[in-house]
């Protein structure tokens, strides 16, 4: 295949040799006079393992080639690998201006050529910044419509420097996002030899991933870091309790707790965080993570408040009460917080919750309830078409099989909030459905 690279700066350069190692015709755009010079020895201007031999193996075979010629690299290819730098301004916003340069001679020098012709963004974009930034420029200055002759597509990377080979060839996955079914084929094609999953998704969701994934690496950083600092100050090896840590591969290393939903709660969760974060305090450790963590999680709890406010009806319904489904406890339960606060804002509660038996509660559990809902007995519905009869605006709270069919019992003017993505639609939209996060 015949492709170009725009920017041969750390990720374009290893794009180009990678690629052109596994037999594809690379032409780089490189603007620095100093780093083309290396180039066209077959010499790399940075420094990663096992680049240098790449890079001159395919300088010596003719299949990488550089040059300032935007012409003649559009000319002289059908895929175009965006590359160039994103730095951040004082702001914090990042940078898009020599994308967005990149974009319009790209442009350009697209109206002297016919053939379709597709361009990936391998540069880091805030969601949405294709749409608004690249496209509308490429549009403009080549005369096309994005979609028929010019196709544009994100394509995030994921390579770590002193890695970035090993991660190239075998990389977490490839994620192509496109508007529409087949615009990102040519990308695909590109990758075909890497051993890695290919996914396709929307242009947004390809842009977003990227951040996820480091500021999630900054996250676990931080997190470990912040957690040492606890384990010293306390005697304690913290290498020891991290590698004991990541044994457990069931929730700490794992997919558990990262699909987006309902806030955190029960018997565990807040009341040892709160016990740790005040360990801290009296041993004067500064942790600014963890202690967030509790007051974001109470945010969450806000905005599903607010968002079952906005939907304007005082009548509403509870689907769950307890702090997840397959239990009874309610022990500082999201959901009985939320309930709460909207019956001081003057709402009117229908509550349905299959796993809880008042006669059944004891001790803490029944405590906590009569402390926060003292008048729960009024309130507990005996089946969901009970509370769908009693309420406009109903809320699942849980996924629970009686939950499923829903849809079936709502009447015209009766809105859903989905706080556990149980009816999240794959297509199009439902009516008078609202999603917490989604």
């Amino acid at each position: 295949m015949r492709i170009s690279t725009f920017g041969l700066g750390y990720v374009g350069t290893v794009t180009a040799a990678c690629l052109a190692d596994k037999g594809h015709r690379v032409i780089g755009v490189e603007v620095n006079p100093e780093k083309l010079a290396l180039f066209r020895r077959g010499k790399s201007p940075i420094f990663e393992p096992h680049l240098a031999p790449l890079l001159e193996k395919a300088h010596r075979s003719g299949r990488f080639v550089a040059t300032t010629d935007v012409a003649e690299a559009i000319a002289s290819s059908d895929l175009s690998l965006v590359c160039v730098g994103t730095p951040s301004k004082k702001s914090g916003q990042p940078d898009t201006s020599h994308v967005e340069h990149v974009a319009c001679e790209i442009g350009a020098a697209l109206r002297d050529k016919r053939d379709v012709h597709t361009v990936a963004v391998r540069s880091t974009m805030l969601p949405g910044a294709i749409d608004s930034l690249i496209v509308p420029r490429i549009e403009e200055a080549s005369g096309r419509t994005a979609g028929r002759t010019l196709r544009v597509v994100a394509n995030p990377e994921f390579m770590r420097e002193g890695f970035a080979i090993c991660d190239f060839y075998q990389p977490p996955f490839v994620v192509i996002g496109e508007r529409s079914p087949g615009e990102g084929d040519m990308v695909a094609e590109a990758y075909s030899f890497v051993n890695a999953p290919q996914v396709r998704t929307s242009i947004r969701a390809a842009e977003a991933v990227k951040f996820a994934c480091n500021a999630f690496h900054a996250l676990k950083v931080t997190f470990t870091n912040e957690f040492g600092y606890f384990c010293k100050a306390h005697g304690i090896d913290s290498h020891e309790v991290m590698e004991l840590f990541c044994q457990d591969a069931k929730l700490n290393i794992s997919t558990a707790y990262l699909s987006p939903g309902l806030a955190f709660g029960g018997s565990c969760l807040p009341k040892d965080l709160r016990a740790l974060v005040s360990r801290a305090r009296e041993a004067h450790l500064d942790l600014p993570m963890l202690e967030a963590v509790a007051r974001s999680n109470s945010e969450q709890i806000q905005r599903t408040v607010d968002l079952i406010a906005e939907r304007g009806h005082r009548e509403v319904g509870l689907l769950g009460l307890s702090f997840k489904a397959g239990t009874d406890d309610l022990r500082e339960s999201p959901l009985v917080i939320i309930a709460e606060t909207l019956i001081g804002r003057g709402f009117k509660l229908a509550i349905h919750d299959s796993e809880i038996q008042l006669t059944r509660l004891t001790g803490a559990n029944k405590r906590f309830l009569e402390n926060k809902l003292p008048h729960i007995s009024s309130l507990l519905a005996s089946s969901v078409a009970d509370v769908v009869r009693r309420s406009k605006t109903l809320v699942i709270c849980k996924r629970a099989t009686e939950y499923a069919g829903l849809q079936e019992l709502i009447r015209a003017g009766q809105e859903i909030v989905d706080l556990v993505a149980m009816l999240r639609p794959n297509g199009r939209p439902l009516e008078h459905y609202h999603g917490l996060y989604w």
